[in-house]
């Protein structure tokens, strides 16, 4: 008997791309004819079944729970993951984890790896190329298949299910009126490719607390970073260009960073420069200053999340999905007060 290969095996074989394959195997009108037939006589001969994931989760119970997230070094996740772990030990469910490292090839072989007959459901935060391309193909057909997944944080419209977010908008909002009452008036917004969720909303959070409160939205003051970058010569020439006398950060790591290069150029913060940063972190809590931040309630967030999937496993619920939201908190430390 042959052995059954891998979406990624096809796709090294074949020369083209997991969504590809996945698109072939489900024939999808974007796939060329050509293409199509390649793909699905290879996956024929050795034996893939495109819908292993529905066959592995449709018709039994394990007790176990599958949990994709982006990324291990943010703190953020790590809390999440911890609430998740708490709730679903409470209602006896085993929690089993990947990391897909912001990949979307890795986030859909983490789907496979899961599902291989030992999961009930998913709880996963979409890997930045994910939300990159835009393709929400493995996590759709999850769904027509019945399969309960919730995401959390890091969502898309595309997808129907249940979610748990931050109030992301409402809290950059807050953040920056914040800064604004302290009589900042150059306040600067250092931020992720647009196609984050969480950072176009956190985006627009900023720009209407900016023109809410009667001052001029100015695109320079806005710096965009790769979310892997560790060059620090856009900050530095940021703040160099720039007269900016606050900062929101969307993330505690980008707000060390730019702390420290400030710093170095001859600034004292918070004296010339504020800085509030997402996520109450370790990182935040012993930085020099201190951060101020936008605490995001990960483990809340977790449990949450674990709650709405472990409900909707045991009750065999369709459809009716929620989007539950979290309502993070602004954290004051020394570097918005003197």
């Amino acid at each position: 008997m042959k052995k059954r290969v891998t979406l990624k095996q096809i796709a090294k074989e074949l020369e083209v791309s997991v969504s590809t394959v996945s698109k072939a195997l489900k024939n999808s009108e974007e796939i060329s004819k050509d293409t199509k037939e390649k793909i699905q006589a290879f996956a024929k001969l050795y034996n893939y079944r495109p819908n292993n994931i529905a066959l592995s989760l449709k018709n039994k119970k394990t007790k176990n729970i599958g949990v994709i997230i982006p990324d291990i070094v943010h703190h953020f996740f790590t809390t999440v993951f911890r609430g998740i772990e708490h709730y679903a030990g409470e209602r006896g469910y085993n929690v089993m984890i990947c990391v897909s490292d912001e990949s979307f090839e890795k986030e859909v072989l983490n789907m496979e790896l899961l599902a291989n007959g030992s999961i009930d459901g998913f709880i996963m935060s979409l890997s930045a190329e994910t939300q990159e391309k835009n393709d929400y193909t493995h996590l759709n057909e999850v769904l027509e298949q019945g399969i309960p997944l919730v995401l959390f944080d890091r969502v898309s419209d595309e997808v129907l299910c249940d979610k748990v977010i931050l109030n992301d908008a409402e809290i950059a909002y807050e953040a920056v009126e914040y800064m604004i009452q302290t009589g900042k008036r150059n306040i600067a917004l250092i931020t992720t490719e647009g196609y984050f969720n969480v950072s176009f909303d956190r985006a627009k959070g900023y720009q209407t607390a900016i023109q809410k409160n009667g001052l001029d939205y100015n695109g320079a003051l806005v710096l965009s970073l790769p979310y892997k970058s560790e060059d620090e010569s856009p900050i530095w020439n940021f703040f160099e260009n720039n007269e900016i006398d606050a900062v929101l950060c969307v993330n505690e790591i980008f707000a060390i960073k730019c702390m420290d290069v400030v710093q170095r150029q001859g600034k004292k913060v918070p004296e010339d420069i504020s800085f509030i940063g997402f996520t109450n972190g370790i990182l935040s809590r012993y930085s020099t200053p201190r951060l101020s931040t936008v605490a995001q309630h990960g483990e809340l967030m977790g449990e949450t999340a674990a709650k709405l999937l472990i409900d909707r496993i045991e009750n065999d619920l369709e459809g009716n999905y929620k989007t539950e939201v979290i309502s993070a908190t602004l954290i004051h430390r020394e570097s918005t007060i003197n």
